[in-house]
């Protein structure tokens, strides 16, 4: 597996972000913002279908830009409008998708590849895609380790954060700008309909053994790389997409969490009672 150049390109990018998604769950599954994630994810076929339409072999950049848009569109209108916050995310989410579609059916051709930003591609994954993972991860890393702190305070009491002088807008603004590019850029792995499995099943995993949100951060890092990881290469050995690979390979470490979890407890019950 390792000796071919495409499988190295996949694990180099799920090397990077995996973890990276991991990291950021821990506060989107806190947050509640997992629809989000799914409205952008979604929102990026329409940036798929656009760069196709004028001729773009690979369509990252229009992608990302159209995910962008439509992440400033929903605070746009949650703050501009009395509309729920739900309610903009489906509208949003429902018409991207309905505007991919219908530019992906007015092109003469249909693009070969389409199924693998749908689902996730490791034959797609370029050198580009991985630079490009590798340096979103530096920079969104050191920008959140940095910035911890804040944010671990504005995800348990964003009032009280407020109180101690927390710039809270534009910290949450920074943190939906990275989350929209992490999403963006792991298109290309997972595909757009299973990527935010990946920011929701390491966090979900996690937390069965961590009392803090330190420990859900470092646990989930760990499970997003392990599965990420062991996907891919399910991914080879199968021959099957690798999104779905991974995603599946996560719901099986997040089963066993629940499971030896349960068994822990179970035991502790025991010597209790035995006491």
């Amino acid at each position: 597996m390792l000796t071919e150049p495409f499988m190295i390109r996949a694990l180099l990018a799920t090397l990077f972000l995996a973890p990276l998604c991991a990291f950021l769950g821990v506060f989107v599954t806190a947050r509640r913002m997992a629809f989000f994630s799914d409205t952008v994810s979604h929102a990026a076929l329409a940036g798929v279908a656009l760069g196709f339409w004028f001729g773009l072999a690979n369509p990252t950049w229009p992608l990302i830009g159209v995910s962008l848009l439509v992440a400033a569109a929903i605070y746009w209108l949650r703050e501009n409008t009395e509309l729920l916050t739900d309610t903009i995310m489906a509208l949003l989410l429902s018409g991207s998708v309905a505007v991919g579609i219908t530019l992906l059916s007015l092109l003469k051709s249909r693009p070969s590849d389409i199924q693998g930003y749908l689902f996730g591609d490791v034959l797609a994954i370029g050198w580009s895609d991985v630079w490009l993972g590798t340096a979103l991860f530096a920079v969104v890393g050191t920008l959140l380790f940095a910035r911890l702190n804040e944010l671990s305070l504005i995800t348990a009491q964003e009032e009280l954060a407020h109180v101690c002088g927390v710039p809270v807008r534009r910290l949450n603004y920074v943190f939906v700008i990275v989350l929209t590019l992490t999403v963006a850029v792991t298109i290309r792995l997972l595909g757009i309909i299973l990527v935010t499995s990946l920011l929701v099943i390491p966090p979900a995993a996690a937390r069965s053994f961590s009392r803090t949100l330190r420990q859900q951060i470092l646990l989930s890092l760990a499970i997003g790389l392990v599965g990420g990881l062991c996907g891919i290469a399910v991914s080879y050995q199968l021959d099957v997409p690798c999104g779905p690979a991974i995603v599946l390979t996560c719901i099986a470490l997040f089963l066993a969490s629940i499971l030896v979890r349960r068994v822990i407890r179970d035991k502790n019950l025991h010597h209790q009672a035995s006491a």
